[in-house]
């Protein structure tokens, strides 16, 4: 569903977002403090705007209090990023989604009224560790203690073979839920289906399964 979503600071991670929301069709106002920021990613998004996120006069005359979503995408100074989540939690914005540095911070954010909190530098951190002992690995997602999904090149003995044929769940303990070729991608792909070197396999299960390919 296309919506609307004003995104506060435009360091990389802001930036990134915007982006991101843009290319799914959404709708972003974005604001910073620095003119020069605002002023580079102008021509890609909605709107953008220069003015102290802190200030709720200023957030109110862009029509924040008009938001869904916002994104306070910025932890320094923390009295900025915190400011800034009382004052759009006071405008009304039902989802704020607020940058956290550390875990004091994280705290004080859900305190002030964060609806959600994001640590991207942990969470990167966190993929690097689980994709680092598998050498064709693309990226990893957690989704429970020692659970997650592994985004993989299939590796040279898979190439030629059916899902079947190799038998993920005997010999790896691991599901295919989902099989990229180009630009395609099949959910939960059929057991016939023949795996090509330049797919991408999306795979479930422990980390420790998931590791054992890079065995």
């Amino acid at each position: 569903m296309r919506t609307s979503v004003l995104v506060v600071g435009l360091g990389r991670f802001g930036t990134a977002a915007a982006l991101e929301l843009m290319a799914l069709g959404h709708e972003v106002l974005v604001v910073d403090n620095d003119p020069g920021q605002v002023n580079r990613i102008a021509p890609q998004v909605t709107h953008a705007v220069e003015l102290d996120a802190a200030d709720v006069a200023s957030l109110k005359s862009v029509g924040a209090a008009d938001f869904a979503h916002a994104i306070v995408a910025i932890t320094e100074p923390l009295e900025t990023s915190i400011f800034a989540t009382m004052a759009l939690k006071s405008l009304g914005v039902q989802n704020v989604v607020a940058k956290a540095a550390n875990e004091l911070h994280g705290a004080i954010l859900q305190k002030v009224g964060a609806d959600r909190l994001v640590y991207p530098e942990r969470e990167a951190g966190d993929r690097i560790s689980h994709i680092l002992g598998v050498p064709l690995a693309l990226d990893y997602l957690d989704v429970a203690p020692n659970f997650g999904v592994l985004k993989v090149r299939p590796p040279a003995a898979f190439v030629g073979q059916t899902l079947s044929q190799l038998d993920l769940a005997g010999r790896y303990g691991l599901t295919a839920i989902a099989l990229r070729r180009g630009d395609k991608v099949t959910v939960i792909p059929h057991r016939e289906e023949k795996v090509m070197a330049t797919d991408e396999l999306i795979l479930l299960g422990r980390d420790d399964q998931l590791e054992d390919l890079g065995a």
